[in-house]
């Protein structure tokens, strides 16, 4: 592992570190070692007196409108302070970069990662491991060291609320061949790759950031299904895996897996031969503050056999770590702590973050080659899932058509959705273009409407992020079906939005709003390309009313939920 790990830090103005041992620590520092806060530039200054005395391992820095300078430079400035700590220990940077719902083109400044299910939908296990390892090259730029992802959920319930795009799809073949072919592309680039969310959160009906989802699968559904993507992960020699706040009882009836020693260390370390290290869901999700406060959740997932603790936004890290360490010292887990911190020490040596004399070598550019490789496989993603009208490709009867663009995104989207009009101005077509709000207020229905009137093809794109589907857009487009016929549906995220539209003749999957498969669905529509994706969801036919989700049963204690604002991990 460590000749794909080596190089990692690229060029960044870094301290020399010296060598450390984990007998040279203190107990206090070797706790300190499994704990990892989130940081954004806002908020570093919170951090800084736990890192600068030992008191954190690592940070998950967070999504922002920010360049890629001013995220590298917080990177250096994270480490100017652990470079002060008792054994000059630097920090491991962690990054959630999954693509597609949790990353957008605006994000810390790296390049747009396309969603995991457009990935599957493409087949392309190269062009995936490709893409994997550029945008690791960038990652290393600034100073990254782990990323986590890919999502290795088998999304076999539709209404998962927060899964979705996320995953690469419904069958835990593809799952694992698009999953493996990102964490090979990761771990080439040098970057740590930690997979989740196991056991596996594809069958969930709850967000775990709200409530306590249960999956209710036995034992041999679980290993058949879900389990089956971690398990060959394990077998490549994947360096992590990350935890879900999801309770199980198959495998342990009455904790979620965070807190499972059944789980952790029965399952995932026994059954499944796991050597490397586990990583926790963010402890301030309600999905594991349910049954505990922050410093008690970290306790537990410790005692269960987890190695590094993400403790979440918004807190006082010194604080955390006194209640922790108490009642670390409290349930004499001093062994524990001690076998976790070994474990982060060894992925910070195989960094190459403990050596003296670590020579840093610049990474390559990869801006081009990046943009050319997501242009590649977003051709070769867009699904045709259905023409029943003979729209596509178009064939207007006139020298100058006209075409109708109604997009139902947030404005952060505005720069690539505008690349849908290429295609049609080659060909010389009016093209009337609207980007109206999410939820579609009186004034969207108005302009969509009367763009939609007299257009000779109306192109429409529903938007629904996971199990949630907005009924103002849905209405909408139904209207403009209603006013013009030559309607072609694009289901620009969740695909699981189109058997919401059982009139719709021809709909087209781009699953997710990025500009390459935006310009190619209009390619397609021209007749300038052929559809090459595959859906990597199954879709009903026709979906049940939007309310005939029954609640999914939770123990009592988990009844209610608590909005978290982060992002999902």
């Amino acid at each position: 592992m460590k000749r794909f790990l080596v190089a990692l830090l690229g060029s960044l103005t870094l301290p020399v570190w010296g060598s450390v041992q984990l007998a040279d620590l203190t107990p206090e520092e070797k706790l300190g070692q499994t704990l990892v806060a989130f940081v954004d530039i806002d908020s570093a200054e919170l951090v800084r007196p736990a890192i600068e005395q030992g008191k954190l391992g690592g940070v998950l820095i967070q999504w922002g409108n920010y360049s890629l300078k001013e995220t590298r430079r917080l990177t250096e400035k994270l480490q100017s302070w652990a470079a002060k700590s008792p054994h000059k220990i630097p920090l491991l940077v962690a990054i959630d970069y999954e693509g597609g719902t949790v990353y957008t083109p605006i994000t810390l400044g790296f390049d747009y990662l396309p969603t995991n299910m457009l990935l599957a939908a493409s087949q392309d296990e190269e062009k995936a491991a490709t893409l994997a390892y550029l945008a690791g090259q960038q990652l290393r730029s600034v100073g990254v060291h782990i990323n986590f992802s890919p999502v290795l959920d088998v999304n076999s319930n539709p209404r998962n609320p927060i899964i979705g795009v996320r995953s690469f799809g419904s069958d835990p073949a593809t799952v694992t061949k698009m999953g493996l072919a990102l964490m090979n592309g990761f771990k080439a680039a040098g970057i740590v790759p930690i997979v989740k969310h196991f056991p596996g959160h594809g069958d969930t009906s709850l967000d775990s950031h709200y409530a306590v989802p249960v999956v209710n699968a036995s034992k041999a559904e679980l290993k058949r299904v879900h389990l089956a993507p971690f398990a060959q992960a394990i077998k490549q020699g994947v360096p992590g895996v990350m935890t879900g706040h999801v309770l199980y009882p198959a495998l342990d009836k009455e904790q979620v897996a965070s807190f499972s020693k059944p789980i952790l260390q029965g399952v995932l370390r026994q059954e499944m031969g796991f050597e490397g290290l586990i990583v926790t869901d963010s402890l301030d999700m309600k999905g594991a503050t349910q049954f505990c406060t922050i410093a008690g959740c970290a306790t537990r997932s410790l005692a269960a056999g987890a190695d590094m603790i993400l403790l979440g936004r918004y807190i006082k890290p010194l604080t955390l770590f006194e209640q922790i360490n108490a009642q670390v010292n409290a349930q004499k887990l001093a062994s524990r702590v001690e076998n976790a911190a070994g474990r982060i020490l060894k992925i910070k040596k195989e960094l190459g973050l403990l050596d003296e004399g670590f020579v840093r070598q610049p990474p390559m550019p990869i801006e081009r080659a990046y943009k050319q490789a997501l242009a590649d496989i977003s051709k070769e993603a867009v699904t045709l899932v259905r023409d029943r009208n003979g729209l596509i490709p178009f064939s207007p009867d006139k020298e100058r058509p006209t075409v109708c663009a109604v997009f139902f995104a947030p404005p952060r989207f505005a720069d690539q959705l505008a690349h849908i009009s290429k295609p049609f101005l080659a060909r010389n077509y009016k093209v009337r273009a609207y980007n109206a709000s999410l939820s579609p207020k009186e004034k969207d229905v108005t302009r969509a409407l009367k763009c939609a009137e007299g257009a000779d093809l109306v192109v429409v794109a529903s938007l629904q992020w996971a199990d949630k589907l907005n009924l103002n857009q849905k209405h909408t487009i139904e209207k403009m079906l209603d006013k013009n016929p030559n309607l072609v549906l694009l289901s620009v995220m969740n695909p699981y939005d189109i058997p919401y539209y059982p009139r719709m003749g021809t709909v087209l999957a781009t699953y997710g709003l990025n500009s390459f498969a935006l310009q190619t669905a209009a390619d397609i529509i021209v007749g300038n390309e052929q559809a090459q994706g595959v859906l990597p969801v199954e879709l009903p036919e026709r979906a049940q009313r939007p309310t005939a989700l029954a609640p999914q049963p939770v123990p009592e204690r988990a009844a209610h939920s608590l909005e978290l604002r982060q992002h999902p991990r």
